[in-house]
């Protein structure tokens, strides 16, 4: 479940035989590790340490690199323009460890956010509730069979970041895909005209958003299925799919968070990507 790597910087070169393991046990399911490379604050940034730069309507500030343009923070003037710029920082960091570390090359850099709120702290529903094990899917941007895949940071002065990590995916999947009902029809048609979705949804899209339901609804999966309690110290970064990791976020504060879309052709070993798991349960083409 926990793959180490024992990397200091944000770029490279890194040793052949690390990036070989990290790939393979990132495709595997497993989640990197860096315990050694902190994400460092400048004594100007220490303030945004503070839950209250957060305007409190959504779980996270996020940021779009390619417009500059940030939600959902309280702060305005200069000190929104310093937050976004630590965002943006931590963002290019991440891509360049990614670019240095792993084969892939075709990678888009999507959003980039700041979580500065107490996860044990909210409250929502079920299927917002991200304290539950699940896999992640996007309800309004569709993915058609790309992965997505999430560089996180603790930049907490003093609190570890606390998750469960679960069963490994064709497992859930195989337990979970009988419990599916039959696509609707024009369902994905009419949210694309609708405006509800970027986008038409692919029944891979469809299946992936119903298992992450199903999961969060089963509270005899939630307190039976195998799990491990993980914890990310302060200063560590860590490296998932969180299309394929059933993961919860059960604590923790200030985490910096970059995700990164990319085709399965991109993989080293595609048959583990979720889409090819799932059309090899089900016996359908999905994309």
């Amino acid at each position: 479940m926990l793959e180490t790597l024992a990397i200091e910087r944000w770029h490279g070169p890194y040793d052949a035989a690390l990036k070989t393991r990290a790939v393979s046990a990132l495709e595997q399911g497993a989640v990197l590790f860096f315990p050694n490379l902190a994400f460092s604050l400048s004594e100007g940034e220490k303030p945004f340490l503070d839950a209250r730069v957060s305007d409190g309507k959504a779980k996270n500030i996020s940021l779009d690199h390619t417009t500059g343009k940030m939600q959902a923070s309280a702060l305005t003037g200069e000190e929104a323009k310093a937050l976004a710029a630590m965002i943006d920082r931590f963002g290019t960091q991440a891509a360049q460890l990614l670019h240095d570390l792993l084969p892939y090359r075709d990678v888009e850099r999507a959003r980039t956010s700041y979580r500065p709120v107490q996860v044990k702290d909210r409250h929502y529903s079920k299927i917002s509730d991200d304290r539950l094990l699940h896999i992640d899917a996007f309800p309004s941007r569709p993915m058609r069979g790309r992965r997505i895949l999430r560089f996180f940071a603790n930049v907490a002065p003093t609190s570890a970041r606390r998750w469960h990590v679960g069963e490994p995916f064709e497992d859930f999947a195989k337990t979970f895909l009988p419990r599916i009902g039959p696509h609707l029809p024009g369902k994905s048609w009419l949210y694309e005209r609708l405006g509800v979705t970027r986008g038409r949804r692919s029944r891979y899209d469809e299946l992936m958003l119903s298992l992450h339901d199903a999961a969060k609804l089963d509270s005899d999966f939630q307190q039976n299925s195998p799990h491990r309690r993980i914890e990310f110290p302060p200063g560590s970064c860590w490296l998932v799919f969180t299309d394929q990791v059933l993961h919860a976020a059960l604590g923790g504060e200030f985490a910096l968070e970059q995700t990164f879309h990319l085709d399965v052709r991109e993989m080293a070993q595609p048959e583990r990507a979720p889409i090819k798991v799932l059309e090899r349960l089900s016996g359908k083409a999905l994309a």
